[in-house]
């Protein structure tokens, strides 16, 4: 394989926003490369549906012949629940593949590249875009290089950094548009987290509200399967406090309820919904147990965390946070009201926890910020 530099190729990107629960993002391009003609390119929907190479190779038919294909991450080389797709790009005649990433999957990593030279086509790596590529697909690379999911942290807040009255009264804080920017980061997750206290005081269903993403047909269609199974919804915490008429086990879905084995008791729920006792820290869920069954037995590549200020407290103590989304509201709520975060206890700015402003941009009337940690 021949690493090669940025003008050999570019990187496209689709304006799809549902993520995929175990594979990853691929953008494939078929190109003419002299003439730097497009003949077909793909994107892969949702797990066990064809791939992207496949759909970009269809699209492309007879001109796909040594043409240049240009791919996110590398081919996969081994049958799951398609064909490999080396297999496909061998078939149809290509002459050289450029990839921005190496798979980090064991199943796949060199594997692909190694099958495709040895039928004699030349495989370029776009160091330049690798960056790029890992961004397009962080936990994808994360669940398979750490064993655990990328996880995101969202929070809302007024500029003096208060979340609800002090009768708990939180509805609306931000702008409906700021809701709506909510429901994309549900939708590309493959799990929603929150804690006992959340789903006792505020009722959510943290379901994804596909009217309020501003899709048009053609990205509904093209998300249609993933959307239709909807993110995992997970609750931390005491299972046996929570009433039967929670939305959130009362809507259909698949629900995991994380609890300690210690608390794990016998209580009946839908089909649906699925107690799962993990190890505890000092009496409270261990929240890395939880992403860690996360990622190895549900393939989950990311996970949107929405809870509390004492939930949300520990994730980022614990040094689990990836990033951090913060909306700003343009009101003041006063000092009595609720804090962003439960964190006491420091004595020194030196035990301060850092982050670095990743992007800022305006959403409706309010602000929103992402974070990723020092």
């Amino acid at each position: 394989m021949a690493v090669a530099g940025a003008h050999f190729g570019e990187l496209a990107y689709y304006p799809f926003i549902e993520g995929l629960k175990e594979e990853p993002y691929v953008i494939p391009l078929i190109k003419e490369a002299s003439e730097r003609k497009n003949f077909g390119e793909g994107w892969h929907s949702a797990a066990g549906q064809k791939h992207a190479e496949i759909v970009a190779l269809e699209r492309a038919g007879e001109l796909a012949n040594s043409s240049t294909a240009f791919v996110s991450l590398e081919p996969c080389a081994h049958t799951g629940r398609t064909p490999p797709c080396t297999k496909a790009l061998i078939g149809a005649g290509i002459g050289q593949v450029v990839i921005a990433s190496v798979d980090p999957d064991e199943r796949v990593s060199g594997r692909g590249i190694a099958a495709l030279e040895s039928a004699n086509i030349e495989v370029f790596q776009l160091k330049d875009f690798d960056e790029k590529a890992r961004a397009i697909n962080p936990g994808f690379f994360k669940r398979h290089e750490l064993g655990v999911p990328f996880v995101r942290l969202k929070l809302a807040m007024s500029i003096d950094g208060r979340t609800a009255l002090s009768n708990g009264e939180s509805k609306w804080i931000t702008s409906v548009e700021a809701r709506r920017d909510v429901q994309k980061l549900r939708a590309k997750s493959c799990a929603i987290v929150t804690g006992m206290g959340t789903v006792l005081l505020d009722n959510p269903a943290l379901t994804v509200r596909t009217k309020e993403l501003g899709l048009d047909e053609e990205q509904l269609e093209k998300n249609k399967i993933s959307l239709s199974e909807g993110p995992i919804r997970v609750v931390v915490g005491d299972h046996k406090k929570i009433p039967d008429t929670a939305k959130i086990i009362a809507t259909p879905g698949s629900v995991k309820l994380f609890t300690s084995r210690s608390n794990a008791g016998e209580v009946k729920y839908a089909n649906n919904v699925e107690v799962i006792p993990v190890d505890s820290d000092q009496e409270r869920v261990n929240l890395r147990s939880v992403l860690v069954f996360l990622a190895s037995q549900t393939k989950c590549n990311e996970v949107l965390v929405e809870a509390g200020p004492t939930l949300s407290a520990e994730f980022i103590k614990r040094k689990l946070v990836d990033e951090f989304i913060v909306y700003s509201a343009p009101k003041i709520l006063g000092s009595d009201s609720r804090p962003l975060i439960s964190l006491t206890g420091l004595s020194s700015l030196d035990e301060a926890i850092n982050f670095s402003i990743k992007e800022v941009t305006e959403v409706g009337s309010d602000i929103k910020t992402t974070f990723i940690p020092n």
